[in-house]
């Protein structure tokens, strides 16, 4: 396997922003703790370096989300040499505003300030490049995850007897379905490290939600909200497909009436909002158990993997509906 080339982390990230943050105090308070183990001056020494060191990280945090645009363009060893030019620089400037303009006494100098700063930047930058590394393997198991576990063996030979029943009286529509399951199946084979369009997992979500309407008819009602899903965000793929396969499956199957199948996305304050939504079946009937949490459990590993911490699955059931969430940050395409 071809390692993965190193790159800046997304300073506009909320995980990467706390990990920035936790780090950072982190290998403070260790380095003042083995310059004095224990000490009764190591507290007041302690507070006082954070009058310095607390204005320069939040300063430099800032400054990083702000500029995090181009230094996403900017080839990584370049970016390195920036983030930590700026952790001297934003360290510079505000010893020198609080030693010279304010008057404050601090226990350095400018020139230490600026090495203390670029030493932190190194380590920090340092730890996201190696969780970079180390988070690749998962997102090829991720991969492999996304490939075994989404369309079920049964769903293929459900689907291939329903174009056998529609070969004879409507070979039109029986092509149309194998072109279809032949879209299913190619985007299961694609690579799950790659984020693609919405349009494209809608496109999928019709075509898997076709072929299960051959198989049952009347008994799948599907209502689509999704004119106001902005067709260019970048999702996880197959993120759609299995949600309406667990509404297929443990909504509309155990119901003899059927079931509604609600899918609807919209936009909300730079985040993509999707909702799944199935009716419940009779508590009579009962739904099949176990498997439902397997396909939740991918789609969350996989929003992890790809939005950190800025990503949100939730499930949860009302009176009348079994309901799942998700929310992740609009990533628009680029233009090729």
């Amino acid at each position: 396997m071809t390692p993965p080339a190193a790159a800046l982390p997304d300073f506009r990230n909320l995980g990467v922003l706390l990990r920035m943050l936790v780090l950072a105090e982190g290998l403070r308070v260790v380095v003042w703790w083995v310059n004095d183990p224990g000490g009764g001056a190591w507290w007041a020494r302690y507070l006082e370096q954070a009058l310095l060191f607390e204005p320069v990280l939040l300063t430099l945090v800032l400054v990083l989300f702000v500029v995090n645009p181009w230094l996403q363009r900017t080839p990584y060893r370049q970016g390195v040499v920036l983030v930590m030019a700026l952790a001297a620089l934003v360290a510079a400037l505000w010893h020198s505003g609080l030693s010279v303009g304010l008057g404050l006494p601090l226990p350095s100098t400018a020139w230490h300030s600026a090495s203390v700063a670029v030493l932190v930047a190194a380590a920090v930058l340092f730890y996201f490049n190696w969780r970079h590394h180390r988070l690749s393997p998962a997102l090829a198991e991720a991969r492999v995850s996304a490939l075994q576990a989404r369309i079920r063996p049964h769903f293929l030979f459900n689907s291939l007897n329903s174009v056998l029943a529609l070969l004879r009286d409507q070979p039109a529509r029986a092509e149309a379905a194998l072109h279809d399951l032949a879209d299913l199946y190619r985007a299961l084979l694609s690579d799950a490290r790659a984020l693609v369009p919405l349009s494209q997992e809608l496109a999928l979500a019709h075509a898997y939600l076709d072929i299960e309407a051959m198989r049952l008819e009347d008994r799948l009602r599907v209502e689509w909200l999704t004119s106001h899903a902005p067709p260019d965000a970048l999702v996880p793929p197959l993120l759609l497909q299995p949600l309406l396969e667990n509404a297929v499956r443990y909504g509309v199957e155990p119901s003899p009436g059927g079931a509604l199948v609600v899918l609807e996305i919209y936009a909300e304050a730079e985040q993509l909002i999707v909702f799944v939504r199935n009716s419940l079946p009779p508590t009579e009937q009962g739904a099949p158990q176990g498997g439902n949490h397997m396909a939740l459990n991918n789609i969350r590993e996989r929003l992890e993997l790809h939005f950190d911490a800025e990503a949100q699955l939730r499930q949860y059931t009302t009176d009348d509906e079994y309901v799942v969430m998700v929310r992740l940050p609009i990533r628009p395409a680029r233009p090729r």
